[in-house]
């Protein structure tokens, strides 16, 4: 792996403050934490007396990046690792959960990011008819919306109530889809096969194969189909396989393929589909360094050897093509989840010809960098498998996919064109608006938008609260910070701190009990008031990082914690086994209520982090250790973090001043934070959703980053903290 070296600024500041001379010579330690270090050194002075002096100092300031990141990793996240590394070699699934549960309250013990919400949870109007687009928490089926029934008239509150009963009522029947369209036609509401919708942000790239952002694959996943597919009543089906079966070891699954074929923007052929596409497709996906190819490590064999370089053959890869027909991927070990994971980008196929036709090449010949490289580059240089072409691509205004003619299902389809309307956030009312006229076909209700819907009387006969799906935002803590103004562009999202000040903030945020100060001390549930309102402010609310209802115990479990053998019945959450493990450790964290959700329990709608008195206790033990250190924090001497944001935005920033104000008042001024304007989105995406590596992250806190799993097991959320750029999420720790 390319090894990355800290800034200059930054070594230059910390590099200073190592050293210390005395005797005329220079020492330097680090603590047993091995988190930030400082030096005591002791001279004489008049009147034959001692005085200590401390010199703060960054224990890896003079390491390669590499070297850093796995210093830091370490000493925050070293007993998280160390535990999910034994539910990996778990005798069993429900072994593995338990396990991977334990590994989850240290993740959240290290209070290295603060849960803060999910993704729904608050009122909107719409035309879409409730579970016609998949239900399923994971990959990307879930943002495929051809099945989508669209109504010219906005469906009221009550035939919502009605159709979400019958759903539960006919769910895995396959019945639903029909039934919805009866039932809307009768009570007379006039069906449409347009579906137009707000999007915030244009496409990045067009190749769905090496991009994790949900702002690139919502729109990408359009355009060509998988081997398989959720339907909208969550059941798995037959999309580009026919049929598919498993080895009796389970370590070899089979796809058999129907006839279909490649097509241009234009909709002209250009291939046929077979089976090398998802050859080609698997190695374009090993070999883009922004793919998702931590996904597949340890699950399909060869793939981690080739990822690392050990392997230049691809043949060594258990990706085969039998026959044009037959594709086979022979595991590593038995994944039972692995058809869980078919349904997301890295799984997708791709045109061979194509793509070579496009510049592209693979293994060590791959160069994206190359002139000659045109694949993804716009919505003209893709091939389409899928239900839609991209007819037309115009930044900052518009998105259209019109109907492949030549899709191999394209007569059961009910959304024949789809309009992407660019909305740039800065207006709170214009989704609302649109949504009224008939330009878009629903809307959240953010604050703003609610009074208006209250008021115009279309609140009372149309709202209704989305649906809260496992997608987890958070608030990240940047612990080993080089950048201090945006990597694209230094004149934007510059930081106002002093070269003391970013030493200071380093330590500080390396302190356990500092980021367990600043955890308790965001008041979560105003902050989320500012997206859905007073009235809704609790209900996406999250306290953990993986939903504590995503997997159960099928069988009874027994797991040490912290010493103790610990018996879990089948049946028992995820969530609880994670509370079990930090009561067990005395954390003032309530990640699961089992009291929750009408008594089953949950991760959701209550907060379970906000507790100013824990705030203040934390920082206490905080102040003590730094002092030690060398570093005072006091209301004189706070310690600053920077909070980028997108001043365009008024809910953005209500947001941002949240956060501010809670940690200011909790914290009693010993800590301020800095709010970073960012006049454009794009500046703030640069600042900490755009980097895609630590060095790159322009922060000491964001908001800005989410995750949402990519198949149904906890290590789709755990996987995203793995060390040695394996994890997703590392980079907004300012690592790997």
């Amino acid at each position: 792996m390319k090894k990355k070296f800290l800034s200059a600024l930054l070594v230059a500041a910390m590099t200073a403050s190592l050293c210390a001379c005395t005797n005329g010579a220079t020492v330097s330690s680090s603590d047993a934490s091995g988190a930030a270090s400082s030096e005591q050194v002791t001279s004489s002075v008049s009147g034959g007396t001692e005085q200590q002096a401390v010199t703060p100092s960054i224990a890896w300031a003079d390491m390669e990046y590499d070297d850093a990141s796995a210093y830091v990793y370490d000493a925050a996240l070293g007993d998280f690792y160390d535990i999910y590394q034994k539910a990996a070699d778990a005798k069993s699934i429900s072994e593995s959960y338990a396990l991977q549960a334990i590994a989850e309250a240290k993740l959240l013990e290290s209070a290295i990011m603060l849960p803060t919400q999910s993704q729904g949870g608050n009122y909107a109007i719409s035309r879409v008819a409730p579970y016609t687009v998949s239900p399923v928490l994971w990959g990307n089926d879930s943002e495929r919306l051809h099945q989508a029934i669209i109504t010219t008239e906005f469906i009221t509150t009550a035939d919502r109530d009605a159709m979400n009963a019958k759903y539960a009522e006919l769910k895995g029947t396959g019945t639903y889809e029909q039934w919805a369209k009866d039932y809307l036609t009768g009570k007379g509401y006039t069906l449409k096969d347009t579906y137009s919708l707000a999007n915030t942000s244009d496409p990045v790239t067009w190749d769905v194969i090496s991009t994790s952002q949900a702002a690139d694959s919502e729109k990408i996943v359009q355009t060509y189909d998988g081997l398989v597919e959720y339907d909208i009543e969550g059941v798995l089906q037959p999309a580009l396989a026919e049929s598919w079966e498993v080895s009796a070891d389970g370590l070899t699954y089979t796809f058999h393929l129907r006839n279909t074929v490649w097509v241009d923007s234009q909709g002209r052929k250009v291939a046929d589909v077979v089976a090398d596409d998802f050859v080609a497709g698997f190695q374009h996906m090993l070999d883009c360094p922004d793919a998702p190819w931590y996904l597949v490590q340890d699950v399909v064999v060869g793939a981690t050897e080739y990822t690392e370089g050990e392997i230049t053959d691809f043949s060594q890869v258990g990706v085969k093509a039998v026959d044009d027909h037959t594709v086979t991927y022979t595991l590593c070990q038995p994944t039972s989840y692995f058809t869980t994971m078919l349904g997301y980008g890295a799984f997708a196929p791709m045109s061979r010809a194509y793509y070579e036709s496009q510049g592209g090449k693979f293994g060590v010949d791959f160069d994206p960098s190359a002139d000659s490289y045109k694949y993804g580059t716009t919505k003209d240089n893709i091939a389409y498998c899928g239900p839609y072409v991209v007819t037309n691509a115009t930044e900052k205004n518009i998105i259209k996919f019109e109907a492949n003619k030549s899709y191999w299902n394209k007569d059961n389809i009910n959304v024949k064109v789809q309009n992407w309307l660019f909305n740039d956030g800065t207006d709170t009312l214009k989704s609302y608006n649109d949504a009224v006229a008939g330009t878009i076909d629903g809307a959240r209700l953010n604050s703003s938008a609610l009074e208006i819907a209250k008021s115009d009387g279309n609140f009372d006969k149309y709202h209704f609260v989305s649906r809260c799906n496992a997608t987890i935002f958070s608030l990240f803590l940047n612990l080993n910070r080089s950048a201090y103004a945006n990597f694209n562009d230094e004149t934007k999202a510059v930081s106002p701190q002093s070269d003391d000040d970013k030493l200071r903030t380093t330590l500080a945020v390396n302190n356990i009990h500092f980021r367990r100060a600043l955890s308790y001390s965001v008041d979560r549930a105003a902050y989320n008031a500012q997206s859905v309102g007073e009235e809704l402010k609790l209900t996406s609310l999250r306290n953990s990082y993986t939903p504590g209802d995503f997997v159960f115990l099928s069988e009874d479990v027994t797991v040490d914690i912290n010493g103790k053998a610990t018996t879990f019945k089948a049946g028992t959450n995820y969530g609880e086994i994670v509370q079990a493990q930090i009561d067990a450790d005395g954390v003032a964290i309530v990640a699961w209520d089992p009291k929750a959700n009408n008594g089953a329990g949950s991760s959701d709608a209550f907060d379970g982090w906000y507790n100013v008195s824990n705030a203040k206790a934390e920082l206490a033990s905080a102040i003590d250790e730094l002092k030690a250190q060398g570093i005072e924090i006091s209301e004189s001497n706070p310690i600053y973090l920077d909070l980028p944001y997108f001043s365009g935005s008024t809910t953005y920033t209500n947001r941002a001043n949240v956060v501010k104000q809670s940690i200011e008042a909790a914290l009693e001024k010993k800590v301020i934070v800095n709010l970073i304007e960012c006049k454009e989105a794009k500046d703030w995406y640069y600042a900490g959703y755009y980097p895609s590596t630590g060095d790159q992250s322009n922060f000491d806190l964001c908001d800005l980053s989410g995750w949402g799993p990519d198949y149904g097991d906890p290590k789709t959320y755990l996987d995203t903290f793995l060390p040695d750029y394996a994890g997703y999420m590392t980079k907004m720790l300012g690592i790997y």
